[in-house]
């Protein structure tokens, strides 16, 4: 069993008592659904720290993570973090499959500054390529990763949560996932019984997916998620990975009232959804591409972040300093209109 880092045991104090005049906000004192949603209400003002972490080497997609970015995110106004990380490529790829220790100082490190900064954070697992394309040759090992996550953040403080699986997709149908989630969640709680988890649906984190999401009805201390990217013509004009984005770059957004309605129509449908489930909605990620032009960029993001605050959503931009960025990475500037389409002035 993995030992728990000695500052870890010291911050689950220091970050109780920030909270504790604010009604024990996402503590284990609360019933398992009131912690989920006051949990939830920490999420409300998000970043994700994406291209960081989430591949096979920090760095090789994005920046390197500075602690200068953790500063900046608190002090801009954003209440939580959601890293994405790719615990796969650095665990092994036999038995016992042990995720390399220095991996795990590297992670501790960013928890325990985030903490420091009063920000709430999100451990995401992120880009596993392999549960992707054969998820029942890579059930053993996704189940043995997430047993050594959850047993080493076992006494962190509950503002440290876990997202079980970014974007189930390709091979991963959304039964498949539902198969993939029932053995999960036993591993996780059986370290952490009182840890809010956030779940999204299939079909990549869509939101038309959590239709078909099995979440167990007598586990309430969960969080729902899902990403939004449309119209992809708009989000994803120009990315390079995306095949026929070249034949978008152009095309235009400025909230008409068809474009505004099919906005509205989508997060109808997920607000319906979660109040008939009664589960606390993370919009774990939207965002648009930079070779989108600024006006429409500003245009699409504010809309989308309003959409979700009316319903009560908690949302998480995608991202902080790589090509949908709202921080220069370099000169750790700003980028104002964008930044204030996300955390506007009073």
């Amino acid at each position: 069993m993995a030992r728990t880092p000695t500052w870890m045991k010291s911050l689950v104090w220091l970050f109780a008592m920030s909270v504790a005049g604010a009604a024990c906000a996402c503590s284990t004192g609360q019933p398992p659904a009131e912690q989920a949603a006051s949990c939830n209400r920490l999420l409300e003002r998000s970043i994700n720290f994406g291209n960081m972490l989430d591949h096979a080497r920090e760095g090789m997609a994005g920046p390197m993570l500075r602690d200068e970015f953790i500063t900046l995110t608190a002090q801009a106004g954003f209440t939580a973090i959601r890293l994405p990380v790719r615990w796969d490529a650095r665990a092994g790829i036999q038995p016992p499959y042990r995720i390399a220790p220095d991996f795990f100082e590297r992670v501790d490190g960013i928890v325990q500054l985030a903490l420091k900064h009063k920000l709430a954070i999100v451990l995401d697992m992120h880009h596993y390529a392999n549960m992707m394309l054969e998820p029942a040759a890579e059930r053993e090992r996704f189940l043995a990763i997430w047993r050594q996550v959850a047993e080493h953040y076992r006494d962190a403080p509950q503002t440290v949560l876990f997202e079980l699986l970014n974007e189930p997709n390709r091979e991963l149908t959304r039964e498949r996932w539902n198969e993939a989630l029932a053995a999960v969640l036993p591993v996780i709680r059986a370290s952490n019984p009182q840890r809010t988890l956030i779940v999204g649906g299939g079909d990549w984190n869509s939101g038309p997916a959590l239709e078909d999401l099995k979440l167990p009805a007598d586990d309430r201390n969960l969080i729902a998620t899902f990403h939004y990217y449309e119209p992809m013509a708009v989000t994803h004009q120009g990315a390079e990975w995306v095949s026929g984005a070249g034949a978008w770059v152009g095309t235009t957004w400025s909230g008409t009232s068809a474009q505004t309605r099919k906005l509205r129509d989508d997060f109808d449908r997920v607000q319906r959804w979660a109040e008939r489930e009664k589960r606390p909605v993370l919009l774990g990620e939207f965002g648009a591409y930079s070779r989108a032009d600024q006006a429409t960029r500003i245009a699409w993001t504010r809309a989308v972040r309003e959409q979700a605050e009316a319903r009560g959503f908690s949302w998480a931009y995608w991202e902080l300093a790589s090509s949908f960025g709202v921080l220069e990475p370099l000169s750790l500037q700003w980028r104002r209109p964008l930044l204030e389409a996300l955390l506007p002035r009073p």
